[in-house]
């Protein structure tokens, strides 16, 4: 099995050791990575440092030539692609396949972002003192990124760091979680083909505690971070630096009075359940109201034991494995945990391995872990509320706030949701898993700071500058 060479300054490198990536499932080695060296990193953050000037003052038309060819051979690749998230996430085939399209859309709206980012024009004349004058106010990047992406979406979550700092011009460099580079390699490879400026894009998988010279590098004073509390560690140790991190949450899915509960007991079953519950806002909460609990529990249940679970290979898998055996028993841990304090077991709570069978827990006590933390992992914790409002109460009741679903068909409650609700983002009619990759993403508490989703992504990783003309006739 011949190692993956890394991608440095757009070229293909290979350093002195490796890593080597196991497929969740089987457990056997789905391929091997080569590290970069000390020298190599240098080289990478060098590269992109002197490339940020180039890059800025790169054509828009250059930049959504480049974007443009990325999508297409993602598209083209998509099969290679998604077979390669499954050997080395575990993610369903399915899945992987639907994360392989995404990405090609990510890509074409940076494209199509990127020839429409014309800034803005400010006519001063408003007051006596602007007579004659004009401001021409654009955006132009912070300088070089550090990208730090997580397990759960080898390719989609590259995708929203690499795609918008094309973009704008912003060199990047991108390091993949250990446990799933060889997609982000793939990109990589795709990437080599355009004519983007030497250095504007770099990806170095290595191990997590070798990413602090990254992380410290003064030439690198963008980080873009998606993943767990270790966030927070990053904006505290590199204050001065410009960090946008999402950090995932305990989504809630509220289910009101007047919701169709074959609809939303769908919808809940699939999405707390469909990637083992690896997504940051996969339905973990589910919070119903007295007057439908009993008949939409019936029908979650149902629904949930339905999933088909198991090898991610198989076309029908809809629930695969754990990222590995130590997320797997931590699970199962803090489900065992909850029926030791009197939650109810409606069905699972047992584990094979790295796979959890998809489990329903009614009555968990406030303060059990699998209600005020993140499990991520196929678990959905039931809660039975008087009303609407003690339903809203019950979603704000989290240190997190990303996203939450609301079923409802009622216009004014679903204007109050979004008023009330202290997420980043409120579906209605739907679980909170909904993501359109053109939208801004993100949340407030300790979900993180800033925004994802290519236009959001494109502003938060750049700053306006100002042109005032003066001496012109308007």
């Amino acid at each position: 099995m011949s190692t993956h060479p890394f991608w440095l300054a757009g070229t293909a490198a290979t350093g002195d050791s490796e890593l080597t990536v196991v497929n969740p499932y089987t457990g056997e080695v789905a391929g091997r990575v080569s590290v970069p060296t000390a020298d190599q990193v240098e080289q990478a953050v060098a590269a992109a440092h002197t490339a940020a000037a180039a890059a800025a003052a790169l054509p828009a038309h250059a930049r959504a030539t480049a974007l443009d060819h990325i999508s297409r051979r993602i598209g083209e690749r998509a099969e290679e692609i998604a077979q390669t998230i499954t050997a080395e996430s575990g993610k369903p085939i399915k899945w992987a396949r639907v994360e392989a399209a995404r990405a090609v859309s990510v890509f074409r709206w940076a494209a199509e972002e990127a020839r429409r980012d014309s800034g803005e024009l400010q006519r001063l004349d408003t007051d006596a003192g602007g007579t004659g004058r004009m401001a021409l106010v654009r955006r132009v990047p912070h300088g070089p990124v550090l990208g730090i992406s997580p397990f759960n979406f080898p390719l989609n979550l590259v995708a929203h760091k690499i795609a918008p700092a094309i973009a704008v011009g912003a060199p990047i460099i991108l390091k993949p979680a250990p446990a799933t580079p060889m997609t982000a390699l793939l990109l990589g490879e795709i990437i080599a083909e355009t004519d983007l400026p030497a250095g504007a894009v770099s990806v170095l998988p290595m191990p997590n505690d070798l990413a602090g010279r990254l992380i410290d590098d003064a030439r690198l004073p963008v980080i873009s971070f998606t993943g767990g509390a270790f966030g927070w560690e990053i904006q505290k140790r590199v204050p001065h630096k410009h960090v946008t991190l999402e950090l995932g949450g305990n989504a809630a899915a509220v289910v009101l009075d007047d919701a169709d509960l074959d609809w939303a007991s769908s919808r809940v079953a699939l999405f707390g359940n469909n990637q083992a519950g690896q997504v940051c806002i996969g339905v973990q909460r589910v919070v119903v109201t007295d007057a439908v609990y009993d008949a939409f529990v019936s029908r979650l249940v149902e629904k949930v034991e339905a999933l088909g679970t198991g090898d991610p290979a198989d076309e029908g898998t809809d629930v695969g494995p754990l990222v590995d055996e130590a997320a797997a028993v931590r699970v199962q841990e803090w489900v065992e945990e909850a029926v030791a304090g009197g939650a109810k077991l409606l069905t699972g709570g047992t584990r094979d391995g790295v796979t959890v069978a998809p489990t329903v827990l009614a009555e968990a006590p406030a303060d059990s872990r699998v209600v005020r933390q993140e499990v991520f992992g196929p678990v959905l914790v039931l809660q039975r509320v008087a009303d609407t409002d003690a339903a809203f109460a019950a979603v704000n009741d989290s240190d997190f706030g990303l996203q939450a679903g609301v079923f409802t068909r009622d216009l004014p409650t679903a204007f109050r949701a979004h008023r009330e609700l202290e997420v980043g983002g409120v579906i209605i009619g739907d679980v909170p898993t909904f993501r359109a990759d053109q939208m801004p993403y993100g949340g407030v508490k300790g979900s993180g700071v800033g925004r994802e989703g290519v236009r959001a992504a494109m502003t938060d990783l750049t700053y306006e500058r100002v042109l005032v003309l003066t001496g012109i006739s308007l």
